[in-house]
């Protein structure tokens, strides 16, 4: 299939017809991820929303805290604040 790239606003747009967005599960404006490929090809995905699980379990649970939050963790109040 033939697509055609025009100029919209700043940007350049490619055109694709009802039934590539139908086929493929897409539709208009929906954020997807675009990448390159070493040979010149475009993939084109939906972006991946994750959970707080998915996300949580990527943490190492045996790394040191960071050195700044030992300082926040040593500080005295200065105004307000209940502890």
């Amino acid at each position: 299939m033939e697509v055609v790239l025009r100029k919209y606003g700043n940007s350049t747009v490619a055109v694709m017809p009802p039934a590539v967005l139908r086929d493929l599960g897409l539709k208009s404006g929906q954020t997807m991820s675009l990448e390159t490929t070493s040979e010149g090809n475009i993939v084109l995905s939906p972006k991946r929303r994750f959970t707080l699980a998915e996300l949580v379990s990527q943490c190492d649970t045996k790394a040191a805290p960071p050195a700044d939050m030992a300082l926040w963790e040593a500080s005295k109040p200065v105004g307000n604040e209940v502890w």
